[in-house]
């Protein structure tokens, strides 16, 4: 192991290895605290779990069966969230129908009524609204599109959130306060003196530029990718365990409903029909996972026991257009042979001062719905070990774009700007929003739009790659959503491609390079939703495409 002088003063009090919700969230703790900091991040920001959950801030009703610790902790959360990130918020409705059946269908409805009024009782910690009963008549009136043998249901409240986005606030507004956050940057080596922590060594995996830096303490906050990032400590492995599992989601072309739909699949998990921002989304499984992190996709199986489920309670599903999945590797505490969807939510600290490595900490366990709770909890270790009293604030103090409302319709005045364009660009920044429409004004080419189906200007491509880090098409389409709309980036990554490669002053061929990756990774996420022939047709659009280019790979000749 690399070792460095304990004589020299480190270059920053805490460094924190992992881009997602947990790691930007105790970055920014530790920089309202005036900690110094600085992050790694070996993909982009939100790339695992975190920008691929079911993009709730959620109290998870379920868990009130087995866990109502989370429950609580969750619905929480969700207060404060909307009180820091109000802009990134919106609330969904779901209707739970109860069909009738040989097993006492009537009997069932008064069950889910009574367990619904003990989940009211959290209901005001995230200001959400008491459950009702409704009967069949009621729910006909609320969704027509439900199967008719319903005898009738009850309503609950959660709330949908874009993961991404928060994650990027939080680094953001960490950056803003003097941390550093490197992306696309892998960490090779945690360095010890010894047995105590000392820094890291790291390479850009763009650049190829490769360095080290010090710190007092390291926080790792990899989710999924804890274990193995443990070993760069010379660990075990099972210092950090976990027990990964796999949530896919399938996603549609439109809203097919104003409200969620909670149903079972056919093995009696929960599933649900979701109006998602402007598509509709079916989620999720719970799977153990084997796998490669960095590559999760759907297969066929997975879409058809989502797509099933949810065609029992509203057939219509079936016939609309699936037009892409996205899976995630949930952190998981390690249990052994508990049922995944049985395993629990909660979240720990791991010291590994007892394993041989002072200083490091790993971030076990815990959801997108109490991230700002663990990442304080974790800060407050990290404070008291330096020695710092500074107060919490990340309850209180709001996100970037989070601290005051803007009209979106007044983003519009004096400029060519689609009323819908500026809507979506108020959703995603908020009260920072203003910024990007100042780039149209001093540039009026830059309000075209780039993604018809999102939309998306020139204006915000640029602003994301010089004020939040994007390097490539995909760390744009994560931000903006750009691309991920019924063409499948068809339409637009080329030219997203040209104008990454502008801002960046990089060549037009990496932006070429970038795009054609970013297309190769949508369809392949796409073929298990959208059936083999347009499978097909994708593949060899692709490899005309990349032949046109001049970017024919290896295996392609």
């Amino acid at each position: 192991m690399s070792t460095v002088s304990p004589e020299s003063e480190p270059d920053v009090d805490v460094i924190v290895i992992g881009g997602g919700v947990n790691g930007t969230g105790v970055l920014r703790d530790c920089a309202l605290r005036g900690l110094s900091a600085a992050l790694f991040e070996r993909n982009d920001i939100a790339f695992g779990a975190s920008g691929n959950s079911s993009g709730m801030i959620h109290g998870g009703p379920r868990y009130l069966t087995y866990d109502p610790d989370v429950t609580h902790t969750s619905c929480l959360d969700s207060g404060h969230i909307q009180r820091i990130a109000p802009h990134l918020l919106f609330r969904i409705p779901f209707l739970v129908p109860v069909h009738r059946s040989r097993f006492g269908s009537r009997l069932a409805l008064h069950g889910y009524d009574a367990f619904f009024e003990l989940y009211d009782r959290y209901q005001p910690l995230k200001r959400g609204r008491p459950h009702v009963r409704l009967n069949a008549d009621d729910l006909r009136r609320l969704e027509p599109g439900l199967q008719a043998d319903a005898v009738g249901g009850v309503t609950f409240d959660e709330w949908g959130i874009d993961g991404v986005r928060l994650c990027m606030g939080s680094a953001v507004d960490a950056i803003e306060r003097g941390a550093k956050v490197h992306v696309h940057t892998t960490v090779m080596e945690v360095m010890l003196d010894g047995e105590r922590v000392r820094g890291v060594r790291w390479r850009d995996r763009i650049s190829g530029e490769t360095g080290q830096t010090t710190a007092r303490v390291v926080v790792n906050a990899t989710g999924a990718w804890a274990p193995v990032t443990a070993t760069l400590a010379g660990l075990e492995p099972r210092v950090a365990r976990i027990r990964p599992g796999k949530g896919i989601h399938v996603f549609l072309d439109r809203r097919l409903t104003n409200y969620a739909i909670a149903t079972t699949a056919i093995d009696g998990r929960q599933v649900f029909l979701m109006p998602w921002q402007n598509m509709s989304v079916l989620g999720t499984t719970d799977d153990d996972y084997y796998g490669d992190l960095d590559e999760v996709l759907a297969n066929g199986d997975e879409v058809r026991y989502l797509m099933q489920a949810v065609a029992r309670v509203f057939p219509s599903v079936s016939q609309a257009r699936a037009i892409g999945t996205w899976g995630g590797v949930r952190p998981t505490l390690y249990g052994w042979g508990v049922n995944e969807d049985k395993l629990s939510r909660e979240h720990e600290i791991v010291d590994h001062k007892k394993h041989g490595a002072d200083g490091l900490y790993s971030m076990i366990g815990g959801k997108l719905a109490s991230y700002r709770i663990f990442a304080e909890e974790m800060t407050d270790v990290v404070a008291e070990r330096l020695g710092n009293t500074a107060p919490k604030r990340t309850h209180s103090s709001p996100l970037p774009g989070g601290d005051e409302t803007v009209d979106p319709f007044s983003l519009c005045a004096g400029i060519q700007l689609d009323a819908l364009a500026a809507s979506r660009l108020e959703y995603r920044h908020g009260s920072r929003s203003p910024r990007v429409i100042e780039r149209i004004k001093r540039c009026p080419p830059e309000a075209r739009v780039v993604c018809d189906c999102e939309p998306v200007t020139e204006a915000e491509v640029r602003y994301v790659v010089e004020g939040e880090m994007a390097k490539t098409v995909d760390d744009v389409a994560r931000r903006t959503r750009l691309g991920l709309g019924s063409c499948g980036g068809m339409r637009c990554a080329l030219r997203c491609g040209a104008i990454l490669a502008d801002a960046l002053d990089a060549d037009p061929s990496y932006g070429q390079r970038s795009a054609l990756t970013f297309l190769r990774g949508a369809a392949a996420r796409r073929a298990s939703a959208v059936g083999s022939l347009q499978a097909r047709q994708e593949a060899l659009s692709l490899a005309t495409l990349s032949s046109q280019l001049g970017f024919v790979e290896k295996e392609e000749r």
